[in-house]
């Protein structure tokens, strides 16, 4: 099947508008088109290629490169990155100038207020994606602790992701 290469690109256009709070936030999105709408990537490629960007060094936005490539090699890559990256950043560039000049406005810091639950609410739809991939009890009770943890404690994040690590490497999640 050839890919529809506007398509996926105009897609990813849309994406990068709606990522309000990073890439990641639209990755329920991005599987439901790389998947089940298009049948570029199976459910274990769209997982592990974010697993894998978010293990590289780098920004987070590299997993939908990965994508790109499981789907369609470079051009896939190239096609879907920048279709993420560049309405957000010319967007964002546009709006920290217009919102610095008037950071004490009524306006602006009640938008900046109003957008706090709207991105807690995509991190939360993004985790349940992803731990819907990952099968048994323990990788949830694991994800649950960690986010309470992190809610109620000053726990820094790199000592849970170390507890996670070695409770991955030990085979018990």
């Amino acid at each position: 099947m050839p890919i529809p290469w506007l398509s996926l690109f105009g897609h990813f256009l849309l994406f990068s508008l709606l990522s309000i709070g990073g890439a990641i936030t639209v990755a329920p999105e991005m599987q439901r088109l790389l998947v089940d709408q298009m049948g570029l990537l199976s459910p274990e490629q769209f997982s592990a290629s974010i697993a894998i960007a978010q293990a590289s060094p780098g920004p987070n936005v590299l997993f939908v490169a990965v994508m790109g490539y499981q789907a369609a090699g470079l051009a896939g890559a190239a096609t879907t990155l920048l279709g993420v990256m560049l309405p957000s950043t010319t967007l964002a560039l546009a709006a920290a100038r217009w919102g610095h000049a008037r950071r004490q406005t009524p306006a602006v810091r009640a938008f900046k207020a109003g957008m706090a639950p709207i991105v807690i609410g995509l991190m939360f739809a993004t985790t349940w994606v992803l731990g819907s991939a990952t099968p048994g009890w323990a990788a949830h009770l694991l994800t649950l602790a960690s986010a309470l943890l992190l809610w109620r404690t000053r726990m820094h994040l790199v000592l849970l992701v170390a507890a996670g690590a070695a409770l991955g490497a030990l085979g018990w999640v």
